[in-house]
């Protein structure tokens, strides 16, 4: 999931039902929907420049997309799997749902550098969906309904976002699928907005971030 210009572009997965599709924020309309091949599980997408990038689990293909008409123009490929997808302007930034963050070429996508996250000394396992937010990666840790706030620079986990029961669970019975864990974050960096949701939620959660007391 991915903020842009008031619209959000989401990535959806499950084989045979995997889509990008841009949303009304507002309104939460899907106004462009496009499907994947019934071979091809979505999983994390970002923006580069006038791009759309969208990783799939477990087929080590990535797919470009025009933004302005959401047609495939490229794709690419990478020996791990695919999980979640940010940038920081300069570099592609990948998770593979193990403790490990790949920096890559946003042109060649090949890898330039890569990252182990720790907190403390403990490895930080299920690196799923990945957002930059001012400096810092956010990234959505399965299968928790947490976030790690992460150093790109040395990956260690600078603090932690705990979501737990943000979703009531009244609200689970509005979908007849059942719904899963927090995997979703996108930022407007103008707003300072930050935006969060789950596996098949029925919401969209605008939240602020508090520091816990001591």
């Amino acid at each position: 999931m991915v903020y842009d210009n008031g619209n959000l572009y989401e990535g959806t997965g499950q084989y045979g039902a995997s889509t990008l599709r841009q949303v009304d924020l507002t309104t939460g309309n899907v106004l462009r929907q496009i499907r994947l091949a019934d071979n091809l599980f979505g999983e994390g997408i970002c923006l580069w420049e006038d791009e759309i990038i969208q990783l799939t689990w477990q087929s080590g293909i990535g797919l470009v997309y025009d933004k302005g008409n959401m047609t495939k123009i490229a794709g690419f490929s990478y020996p791990t799997e695919g999980w979640g997808i940010t940038s920081d302007g300069q570099k592609l930034i990948m998770s593979d749902g193990t403790e490990t963050l790949h920096f890559l070429d946003p042109e060649t996508f090949e890898e330039q550098r890569r990252i182990r996250v720790l907190d403390g000394k403990a490895a930080v396992e299920g690196l799923n969906e990945l957002e930059y937010v001012d400096g810092e990666i956010f990234a959505n840790v399965w299968p928790t309904n947490m976030i790690a706030i992460i150093s790109p620079e040395t990956g260690h986990v600078k603090g932690w976002i705990n979501l737990e029961g943000i979703l009531p669970k009244e609200s689970s019975g509005q979908r007849s699928q059942h719904v899963d864990v927090l995997n979703g974050i996108a930022y407007d960096p103008e707003g300072q907005r930050l935006f969060v949701t789950g596996k098949l939620w029925p919401y969209l959660f605008q939240i602020e971030l508090q520091k816990e007391a001591a």
